[in-house]
């Protein structure tokens, strides 16, 4: 990935989206110290960004053993990893704004899916306190898991086109209508997305929704393109990895 191009596209955001987003900002009253941080807002994304194309597991091990010790020449002003971490809450909101500017355009063909995030083992549910408001239990094709699920809609070359976070225990045919506003043509999705109802309704805004059948339901007779494409499905697999 080219950093330049990156930490520009990040920059110019940022440049655009703070001042407003200052603007609306409510104060409670009580005076705090302002400690302005050497990493600018664009900075922060840029690394937080480049994480994801690393090949490293753990942030911690990537920011100190790469980014501190191999692109100082490009980020010149680094912080220590607990001031990151401070710096990373900050950048939440923008980095989610940033995030739907690089939407792609629908080309007819869509995959739908979702995919877990685990906020703990199971054995320690009962225990976990960060994130008990708002994470619950869920299950999968795989099991059981405790966290939020991550729903996602891109098209037929991979590219991102709808995404939304929400509890483990959520449908995933809920959130379908609300991420397939900006589709058309073709919707292909798993099992977990059968729904007559569903089909009516993404049907009326002109998404066709295609999915495999249960092992209890009518076979009825499908184009072979459907089929193909059904089983190319996978390339959503890819994306959430």
């Amino acid at each position: 990935m080219d950093i330049l191009r990156l930490f520009f596209d990040c920059d110019e955001f940022c440049g655009v989206f703070e001042p407003p987003l200052r603007a609306l900002q409510l104060s409670d009253g009580r005076r705090r110290r302002q400690r302005r941080s050497t990493l600018s807002a664009s900075e922060v994304m840029t690394i937080v960004i480049l994480f994801q194309v690393s090949g490293f597991r753990n942030f911690k091990t990537y920011y100190t053993q790469h980014v501190c010790q191999h692109l100082r020449g490009e980020f010149p002003d680094l912080v220590s990893y607990g001031r990151f971490v401070e710096l990373q809450s900050k950048i939440v909101l923008p980095l989610a704004a940033f995030l739907h500017t690089r939407f792609c355009q629908c080309t007819g063909i869509s995959f739908i899916d979702s995919t877990p995030i685990k906020v703990c083992h199971n054995l320690r549910i009962k225990s976990n306190k960060v994130f008990r408001e708002l994470a619950n239990r869920g299950k999968t094709s795989t099991g059981w898991f405790y966290g939020f699920k991550v729903h996602l809609v891109i098209n037929d070359c991979g590219e991102l086109l709808a995404v939304m976070i929400t509890p483990g225990n959520m449908d995933d045919r809920k959130p379908a209508p609300r991420l397939a506003r900006r589709l058309w043509g073709k919707l292909f999705g798993d099992r977990g997305y059968i729904s007559k109802e569903l089909f009516d309704q993404l049907w009326g805004t002109g998404v066709q929704l295609i999915t495999k059948i249960r092992k209890n339901m009518k076979n009825k007779l499908m184009p072979m393109l459907d089929k193909i494409l059904l089983r190319k499905r996978a390339l959503s697999e890819t994306v959430n990895d």
